[in-house]
């Protein structure tokens, strides 16, 4: 038998191979970013930077103009007051666009709960305490149909939600009647309802329990979201659901959660709104579900879920509440607020796929 030839032995020809090859050491690409392309992964790892940014230009532009009838502890401290409702359910609004879903029943919800404090107090002289547990339990009640619908039965967020918005809207009017609750009646017999409405001044700023509620929870939520395990996991239910459940996150436990969250969250904003308004009206509220979405979009957060920071929400309506009031003192037309404000929502969106595309 005859010895194999050496093509049919491809170990025979290693060392001729090799010494052929190349001997130069393999470099990465080292290429220096752009300034631009620096500053869109800043943003992109810091989501609430761009909000930051507009609301301090507005301050200083409106500050310019104004000055200090603008500048003043008394005025600066007006625009955490009319904005502490919008902050409080832009907190619960932001909880459900970080898994990438959105609410529009929040406002009907904190509605509703404020008016079930307030029958239960007033008309069915139940203690207060209860009264208000009643109002957090139908909150949270409303927030778990949400999520059941959402994670078990498999619906889009925007139609249950928006079946929700309609069902506990008219809910609304027929328990109580389209009646108004006195805020006499509530300062004779239920004065812990008016709490949040009550104000600490320092000075000639005016900070009222409510704004302090709203910082608080934005406060807690952000220590949450940032520092716990439940928080990287709602995030992670936002960005890639799929990808969340193979990584062991109950992901339909996690919605329901969220959203239960949610309506607790939204009956805090019954309670406040009753402080603010100083009664409880079944109308009150009626754009808190968009005022809450307008400050979450502007605020940074992504409506496609998984990114953004509570904080950015927070600046968000107070960027909302700088440009209403700046321009009230102005003396222009309201309408100019809406404009603005819609340009602002539509510039967000857009920065938002802007720098998306770092992570793309």
């Amino acid at each position: 038998m005859s010895e194999p030839q050496a093509a049919t032995k491809p170990h025979m020809e290693y060392e001729k191979v090799l010494s052929g090859s190349s001997t130069q050491v393999a470099q990465f690409d080292t290429h220096d970013k752009t300034p631009l392309q620096r500053f869109q992964h800043f943003l992109h790892g810091s989501p609430a930077a761009v909000p930051l940014i507009v609301l301090l230009l507005s301050l200083a532009v409106f500050g310019m103009i104004l000055g200090s009838k603008f500048f003043s502890a008394f005025s600066l401290t007006l625009i955490l007051q009319q904005v502490a409702i919008t902050g409080i359910i832009g907190a619960a609004q932001t909880l459900i666009i970080l898994t990438a879903g959105i609410d529009l029943s929040v406002g009907a919800i904190m509605v509703l709960s404020s008016v079930v404090m307030g029958q239960f107090a007033i008309n069915y002289g139940v203690p207060v305490p209860l009264a208000i547990l009643a109002g957090f339990a139908v909150g949270a009640i409303c927030g778990l149909i949400n999520g059941f619908l959402v994670a078990r039965i498999k619906l889009p967020p925007f139609i249950v939600t928006l079946g929700m918005w309609q069902i506990v809207l008219a809910t609304n009017f027929l328990y109580s009647a389209n009646e108004t609750i006195r805020s006499q009646d509530l300062a004779a017999k239920a004065p812990l309802l008016q709490f949040f409405g009550e104000n600490i001044r320092i000075g000639g700023a005016v900070f009222t329990y409510g704004v302090i509620a709203m910082v608080l929870l934005v406060l807690l939520l952000w220590y949450v979201l940032n520092s716990t395990a439940w928080g990287r996991h709602l995030y992670a239910v936002g960005d890639d659901p799929d990808a969340a459940e193979l990584a062991g996150v109950n992901v339909k436990k996690m919605l329901i959660s969220v959203y239960t969250i949610s309506g607790i969250i939204c009956a805090l904003g019954g309670w406040a709104l009753i402080g603010r308004i100083g009664s409880v009206s079944p109308t009150a509220g009626q754009f808190a579900n968009i005022e809450s979405i307008t400050a979450v979009v502007i605020g940074g957060l992504s409506l496609f879920g998984g990114r953004g920071s509570i904080l950015g929400m927070l600046f968000g309506a107070l960027i909302v509440g700088v440009f209403s009031l700046g321009l009230r003192l102005i003396g222009t037309d309201p309408q100019w607020t809406y404009l603005l404000i819609g340009v602002l929502i539509i510039a967000a969106v857009a920065i938002d796929q802007w720098i998306r595309k770092v992570a793309g």
